[in-house]
Order: C-alpha cells, then sequence, then structure tokens
C-alpha cells in the first residue's frame, strides 16, 4: 500500500511543480493547491498507515494495548489544512486585485511596476 502512496505523492509532486512553472498565475496557485496535498498526503504516509483503534490508554496502564493509529500525523495534517487554505485565499484576493489592475493574468506582463 505504502508503494501506491509513494507513486500518488511523486505524481503530485510532479504535478504541482508543471502548474507552477507556467505562465499564467492562476496556474500557479492551481500547483500550490496540489503541492499543500502531496505535502499531507507524504505527511500521513510518513506517519505510518496503520488501521488501528483510536489511541487510547485504558485506565491503570501506561500505554495503549494493541494496535493503535497514530494521532500526530492527523494533528499535522490537520494544522497543514488550515494554513494552506488561508494561503489559498489570500492568494486569491491577491490574484483578483493583480488582474483588475494589470488587465492579465501572464506572469511576464507582471514584470513591470508602471501600472
Amino acid at each position: 500500500m505504502e508503494n501506491l502512496f509513494a507513486f500518488v505523492i511523486g505524481g503530485l509532486y510532479a504535478t504541482s511543480l508543471f502548474m507552477m512553472l507556467r505562465r499564467s498565475i492562476v496556474k500557479l496557485v492551481i500547483g500550490l493547491m496540489i503541492l499543500s496535498n502531496a505535502a499531507n498526503l507524504l505527511i500521513l504516509t510518513g506517519g505510518g498507515l496503520v488501521r488501528g483503534a483510536p489511541p487510547l490508554i485504558p485506565e491503570g496502564l501506561y500505554h495503549p494495548v494493541g494496535v493503535t493509529a497514530d494521532p500526530l500525523p492527523q494533528a499535522l495534517i490537520l494544522t497543514a489544512i488550515v494554513i494552506s487554505f488561508g494561503v489559498l485565499a489570500f492568494a486569491v484576493v491577491l490574484i483578483h486585485r493583480a488582474y483588475e489592475v494589470i488587465g492579465a493574468d501572464d506572469m511576464n506582463e507582471m514584470k513591470s511596476t508602471d501600472s
């Protein structure tokens, strides 16, 4: 199962880099979204893909009994999702404003500061 996730993560990283190297700023933001999803999937896979019970410790014991899921990657991914949503919202507003001022979403037309 981890091999399949490795290929999916590699494909997502390759797609995001391809999208971020395009001249359109909209494609740049789409590439950033795909990159954040690839990073989240990498964190989840790095934490281990184990189907198990929640990591609850019974009363009187010092560690969980049996196979348990690791909650740390899930917490990191939840935080990353919130941060990437904030960055995406900022980027969409920035793109909208840049399009209003310049009238195009081409990165080459945004090089001059005369607008």
